[in-house]
């Protein structure tokens, strides 16, 4: 079997680029290690649905070592947008400038100019509910495509605690339909009826998950999407990749291939060219790793919230965008969660078991939270490396050390304080905080030195003139956003430059 391009990962990163190639007229196969999960077999239970992430084993290290599986990797197809809560705000111009304008981190080998038409673009074919006017930010050329989401609970309640501390706040972009929409390539999709069950999959259709828009477009121009494939290996000839070898039903396959392009996320992406002995002359994979800092502040309160309701991020605030002292900043958000998911928070961030938590438990209905998303800088300390263990299909585990740096230190308790008297002001009671990392972010850095860096500022490696990178590895440095929209811009940036330079 071959095709013009093997695209490896359906996520955010590997699907808008499938959609482009294809409608172009190539040749593409999608390999997906997990398997489908069609809105029709999306139950509204937690447990249920713990196929959609990854959970094979990772192994953390460094001072602060990550947490993986269910928060910051997807395992189906569609990958993580499968249990992205559909967050999308957009990065800001001086996101991607941290070097020129602090002297710490790099900046990026783009400019926001580069990113807005494919956000505007994203934007609309997904369907993101979003304001009329927003505070922060460049004006938008376009408007959301549809209007915000209604405010669940702990947006009401964080709005009534900013307002008090003159804080701005904003309902959020989400990428989850306000009102119904045609999708080319998969028909109607429906309007949220805000179940909050976002972190385990979307019942209705309502989230833009890949699956349902921009891998549903590819396979309408002749896409191949094969699930439950995973990659063992790419072969070479020289200077160039020849094809892929997978597993897909406990057997062995080859797809003989013009182009790879590596859509597999941050950990995965780098784990596999480690393996392989690919793309390194620069010794950068694998290298600046990075998580959002991430802290979260919950309490209780009087009037019933009912946290698992509505979209789970639903109000906004980038008044801490840049702080006095710190490079960068933070945006603040507003959390849905499931009860699951909370028990599961509450133990780890308290040490409580037994009766007295059910006896919080009980409380669940009044329980609101909020957290932040910061800026994490790129640093050398912090990396992904094969270790000797290996896993169950005989492949080294991956060991990603992690110690957060000065800055996400004093990020995190300036933040922390903040959100405490945000919920003070808001009427909470029984505060307490959830120091956290979210996403994984680097590790296959973009840049226009081969010394440097892993992949050109469009994403082909270096070392291996077809092979490309397309996923969140990539990122220079971490943004003070979501990473979800960059994500798919960069996809559909990529794709733009390999059809314009003939390079599939």
């Amino acid at each position: 079997m071959s095709a013009d391009v093997v695209v490896i990962g359906s996520g955010a990163g590997g699907a808008p680029l499938s959609a482009r190639l294809a409608r172009a007229g190539l040749k593409v196969t999608v390999l997906e290690a997990g398997l489908r999960h069609p809105p029709s077999s999306v139950a509204t239970d937690e447990v249920a649905q713990a196929g959609l992430f990854w959970m094979d084993e990772r192994l953390s290290a460094g001072r602060d070592p990550v947490a993986f599986g269910r928060n910051n990797s997807g395992c189906g197809v569609g990958g993580s947008t499968l249990h992205y809560t559909a967050y999308t705000p957009r990065a800001q111009p001086d996101d991607l400038r941290l070097h020129s304008e602090f002297g710490r981190g790099v900046d990026w080998p783009l400019d926001f100019g580069e990113l807005e038409r494919y956000y505007d673009e994203i934007e609309g074919f997904l369907g993101v509910s979003g304001p009329a006017e927003y505070p922060w930010g460049p004006p938008r050329r376009v408007p959301y495509p549809h209007p915000p989401l209604p405010l669940n609970g702990a947006a009401e309640l964080m709005q009534r605690g900013c307002e008090a501390l003159g804080l701005r706040t904003s309902a959020a972009a989400n990428a989850a339909l306000s009102r119904p929409q045609m999708q080319e390539g998969y028909g109607v999709r429906h309007a949220c009826t805000h179940r909050g069950f976002c972190q385990a999959g979307c019942a209705t259709g309502a989230k833009a998950t890949m699956d349902i828009t921009y891998l549903a477009l590819a396979e309408a121009h002749g896409a191949q999407l094969l699930d439950g494939s995973y990659v063992t290996g790419l072969r070479r000839s020289g200077s160039r990749l020849t094809g892929v070898e997978y597993v897909r039903g406990g057997k062995e396959h080859v797809l003989t291939a013009g182009t790879v392009v590596l859509s597999a996320g941050a950990i995965e992406t780098p784990r596999l060219l480690l393996e392989q002995g690919l793309a390194n002359r620069s010794g950068q994979v694998g290298r600046n790793f990075m998580a959002h800092t991430g802290i979260q502040i919950w309490g209780q309160f009087a009037e019933a919230v009912r946290p698992n309701r509505g979209i789970p991020g639903s109000l906004i605030s980038e008044d801490m965008h840049r702080v006095d002292g710190l490079v960068g900043g933070y945006l603040i958000q507003s959390i849905g969660v499931m009860p699951v998911t909370y028990a599961t928070q509450f133990v780890r961030g308290t040490g409580t078991w037994g009766h007295a938590l059910h006896e919080h438990m009980r409380g669940y209905n009044h329980v609101a939270g909020i957290n932040i998303l910061g800026e994490c800088l790129p640093s050398e300390q912090n990396f992904l490396e094969l270790s000797t263990e290996q896993d169950g299909r005989g492949r080294p585990k991956p060991r990603i050390h992690f110690s957060a740096g000065d800055n996400e230190r004093r990020m995190t308790e300036h933040a922390e304080a903040l959100m405490r008297r945000i919920w003070a002001a808001a009427g909470a009671q029984k505060v307490w905080a959830f120091p956290r990392a979210a996403h994984t972010i680097g590790t296959a850095r973009m840049g226009h030195d081969p010394a440097a860096s892993v992949v050109d500022p469009w994403g082909r490696a270096h070392d291996i003139r077809n092979l490309w990178i397309s996923d969140n590895s990539t990122f220079p440095s971490a943004l003070a956003a979501n990473p979800a929209l960059t994500i798919m811009a960069l996809s559909l940036r990529t794709a733009d430059h390999m059809l314009e330079q003939g390079a599939v």
